[in-house]
């Protein structure tokens, strides 16, 4: 027997659905909802349908959009000789969010993970090659994951690059900031190591 009416368990199911939504974390945000006003509801559902329909992919940096070039891109301010690859969307916020970097993006759209069926055809790197090969490129920043595909993907692209005259830099990874030296693995502390830099 169902707890809750059969469109109330539908929308659990939808919350639950979403990566790293368990399901008392979805009964909660449905009930909120449900607490909702119409017009907050209704606000809710136009902002979901919305962003489905309007937001796309940049077609110089492949980065999510509102139009054909993305804000960034269109940037004349930024620095276009310097790409930072990622390898999701979800990077470039994260990135941002230091103020410290000036130059532009490329997002492949994930990584190569021969577990998961995705190989570099997949992936939106044959357009960053392109995109270094017309010039005006000084160094590409492989801001990729520091775990066995980021690397692999890292690696990969790296290899397609060094025909041109570019700058090819990894982001550096060690401790962080508020860690312990006894809890961090050998290859942590050995990059942390390998990235010292003059105090």
């Amino acid at each position: 027997m169902r707890a809750f009416s059969a469109s109330l368990e539908r929308l659990i199911e939808q919350f639950q659905s979403l990566p790293g939504i368990g399901h008392k974390s979805a009964q909660r945000l449905a009930f909120h909802v449900l607490g909702l006003s119409e017009e907050r509801a209704r606000a809710f559902a136009d902002a979901i349908l919305d962003a489905k329909r309007s937001v796309c992919q940049c077609s110089i940096c492949y980065n999510l959009a509102d139009s054909m070039v993305c804000p960034i891109c269109d940037n004349p301010e930024r620095d276009t000789g310097m790409i930072c690859v990622v390898s999701d969307p979800r990077d470039v916020a994260a990135l941002e969010r230091t103020h410290e970097y000036h130059g532009v993006y490329h997002v492949l759209h994930g990584v190569i993970s021969p577990m998961n069926r995705i190989g570099p055809d997949d992936l939106r790197i044959k357009e960053l090659v392109a995109r270094v090969a017309k010039g005006g490129v000084r160094e590409v920043i492989m801001a990729t994951d520091p775990n066995t595909e980021g690397e692999a993907t890292a690696m990969y692209v790296s290899r397609l690059l060094r025909p041109f005259d570019v700058k090819i830099t990894r982001l550096a990874y060690g401790v962080p900031v508020g860690g312990h030296l006894e809890y961090a693995d050998e290859i942590t502390l050995l990059r942390a190591l390998d990235g010292r830099r003059e105090f």
